[in-house]
């Protein structure tokens, strides 16, 4: 399978980073091909601008050519995974702007559908499993991003995982053997 492996974080050194090696060494070793798209050092911008934004009396609304390479790179793929840390419960900017400019109107959604069956996310997050539940983030992000991002975009098979504890070496060291996991059942 021709995966597409995003990353949205600003330090290449960082444990995202880390995380997607894990899962792009061990998808390689499985047999896929993984192409990488690293919004930051690519210099993606994004902010959603009158260019990109939903037209929703035109779904053929033909957007900027920035989006148009990226919808090009998806279109490549037979799989999109996106690594991101948590901030704020959520995913950083760059990566839901990402997902504001390109997933759009009359393409990914509106009479459209996202091209991939198979859409992962990887969530590197400081907390514990526990914390998280304790007040119910880990929930509110499922529903945030799975349901209301990848299911509403018609993925037939949308995952979010969690990988916790990065503030502590073992927890580290589970998170990336997780996603080496992951990269290795795709």
């Amino acid at each position: 399978m021709k995966i597409l492996l995003v990353t949205a974080h600003p330090r290449p050194t960082s444990l995202c980073h880390a995380t997607a090696q894990a899962f792009a060494k061990a998808a390689e070793a499985a047999g896929h091909l993984v192409q990488r798209a690293d919004l930051a050092a690519e210099g993606f911008d994004p902010v959603l601008r009158e260019a990109d934004e939903p037209d929703w009396d035109n779904p053929d609304k033909v957007y900027s050519p920035e989006v148009q390479a990226e919808i090009a790179r998806i279109e490549a793929n037979e799989a999109t995974v996106m690594v991101f840390p948590v901030w704020w419960w959520s995913m950083p900017a760059l990566l839901k702007g990402w997902i504001d400019r390109v997933w759009n109107n009359g393409w990914a959604y509106g009479g459209a559908t996202y091209p991939h069956a198979k859409v992962l996310m990887l969530a590197v997050a400081g907390g514990s499993a526990t914390s998280f539940a304790k007040r119910g983030y880990d929930a509110a992000m499922l529903t945030q991003i799975e349901t209301g991002i990848l299911r509403y975009c018609g993925v037939q098979d949308p995952a979010l995982h969690m990988l916790y504890d990065s503030f502590e070496p073992e927890g580290r060291t589970a998170l990336l053997a997780k996603a080496a996991e992951i990269g290795a059942t795709l």
